[in-house]
């Protein structure tokens, strides 16, 4: 039995992943603010996929969560780290602190407090090991206007990885991450509709199903191999080169 707990599983790439898992064998847990969400998952998967309500950004209720899936499953053996909030976008002399604070809460705290768990479970469960996968973004290489906070928050999960890499090697823990660009999820239909509305082009856009098929992949890896970094993004957006 393969063993999975996927945070921000209530919609969006989160829950792409999580159906993705759950149809390849995988028991899942699943990690999000609204329990009716999780609980339709659950109930369409039973017996293979938990529904876990927990607000990421709060220490106790992350370490009741990965207790309550490892009572179920006594192994953990990936955690994909996802859950994150994009706040409004405005300068930074313009941002309440407010909006700064929220994506730091919600987007380094929240992984590190995941990924805490998930490595401490991992290196010292028989036989030992596991994978933690961070859900960077484009952002952690090149910023969009006007979004400081989570900018600096995707740099900081950089790091984050490269860190959990370095210090998982002693116990069999991989680490790695997957930067994903423009991935079509409720949230950037709004932004797309935004957009048409304006009269303006929408941004280019991939279908979430291949951002579930490559963390699958990534998840799927024996741990003697690990993607330290993946990135994965709509063939035409204006990533790479001048403008």
């Amino acid at each position: 039995m393969k063993t999975a707990i996927v945070t921000g599983a209530s919609a969006g790439i989160g829950r792409a992943v999580a159906e993705k898992l759950l149809a390849s064998g995988w028991t899942v847990g699943l990690i999000a603010r609204r329990a009716e969400l999780l609980e339709d998952i659950a109930d369409r998967h039973e017996g293979a996929a938990f529904a876990l309500p927990a607000d990421v950004t709060d220490e106790h209720a992350v370490e009741a969560a990965f207790k309550g899936f490892m009572d179920e499953t006594g192994r953990l053996d990936c955690l994909f780290n996802n859950a994150g909030v994009f706040v409004p976008a405005a300068l930074i002399d313009e941002m309440p602190v407010a909006d700064w604070t929220r994506a730091v809460d919600v987007n380094l705290t929240g992984m590190f407090l995941c990924a805490r768990q998930a490595f401490g479970i991992m290196r010292h469960q028989d036989p030992r090991g596991g994978r933690i996968i961070n859900n960077g973004s484009v952002s952690a290489y090149v910023p969009r206007e006007g979004a400081a906070p989570y900018t600096a928050t995707k740099h900081a999960i950089t790091g984050l990885t490269r860190q959990l890499a370095l210090d998982g090697r002693a116990f069999d823990v991989a680490c790695g991450q997957i930067d994903i660009g423009n991935a079509m999820t409720d949230l950037l239909e709004g932004i797309v509709e935004a957009a048409q509305a304006r009269g303006e082009v929408p941004p280019p856009s991939m279908d979430v199903s291949h951002v579930a098929e490559s963390v699958l992949a990534m998840a799927e890896l024996p741990l003697s191999a690990n993607v330290l970094f993946q990135t994965i993004m709509a063939t035409k957006m204006p990533f790479v080169g001048r403008g």
